[in-house]
């Protein structure tokens, strides 16, 4: 589905994305996971096309992003960063339905799809009548999520979605996220720094060190079988009781 061919990134001269080949197979959920600065949100970036590589190309269905055909592929693309990133001075319902109405559907697509999805994150309509600042967090996050799900996109891409929420609601929209993932077959790649939360959602987790590929495959792969001390330490460093007892 994605691939991404020895890509590589710097910041003011400085290597923060050393050459990486990374696929994302189709239907599957793929966790970027490590700590911060280790090249994650790098990454995802450089696949939904906000950043250019310095080295090596990203390939969409076997075609490479280019700037010609960026906007195109973007409107394959869903996009999901924290706290929904809405336009704050557009309505929950505009926000969802931007792209959308830029793409000339009429009223009663837009309708039928927006009451699709906020059936299917569990809102309320009545919620999107309202701006961002009058929304809690976890409804920011379903409505972000409306918008990066209104184009029926082939992939999701979500840069640490739930990282700003309090750990109740967290934990609900983690079960419902799951169950949307499955329901919908998406692929799906999403960046965190909780291992937990990898592990709860990831068909394949990917653990990233100062800006390389540390180690793939399940929890228990980096529970059992370490690639190196950077993994234990990782590991070990997230403090989860259960992950303790087994370390």
């Amino acid at each position: 589905m994605i691939e991404l061919i020895n890509v590589s990134k710097l910041y003011r001269g400085q290597t923060v994305l050393h050459p990486t080949s990374l696929t994302l197979q189709a239907g599957e959920t793929t966790v970027l996971i490590g700590p911060s600065g280790c090249g994650k949100s790098t990454l995802l970036r450089l696949i939904v096309g906000l950043l250019q590589p310095e080295t090596g190309s990203v390939r969409f269905r076997g075609e490479p992003l280019t700037p010609a055909n960026l906007r195109t592929m973007r409107l394959r693309m869903g996009y999901v960063i924290q706290e929904g990133g809405l336009f704050p001075h557009l309505t929950a319902w505009d926000n969802v339905t931007l792209v959308a109405q830029q793409q000339g559907w009429e009223l009663p697509r837009l309708q039928q799809r927006v009451q699709e999805l906020a059936e299917l994150v569990r809102l309320n309509v009545e919620v999107l009548q309202r701006y961002p600042a009058q929304l809690s967090g976890g409804q920011k996050q379903r409505i972000g999520l409306m918008r990066a799900l209104m184009l029926d996109p082939d992939v999701l891409l979500l840069d640490e979605p739930m990282a700003a929420l309090d750990p109740l609601v967290r934990a609900e929209l983690q079960q419902d996220l799951k169950t949307i993932f499955e329901r919908l077959r998406k692929t799906v790649l999403l960046v965190t720094h909780d291992l937990g939360e990898a592990d709860f959602f990831a068909h394949r987790i990917v653990l990233l060190g100062q800006g390389r590929i540390v180690q793939t495959g399940r929890l228990s792969d980096l529970m059992q079988q370490p690639a190196n001390e950077f993994v234990k330490r990782f590991v070990s460093a997230q403090r989860l009781p259960l992950l303790r007892e087994a370390i």
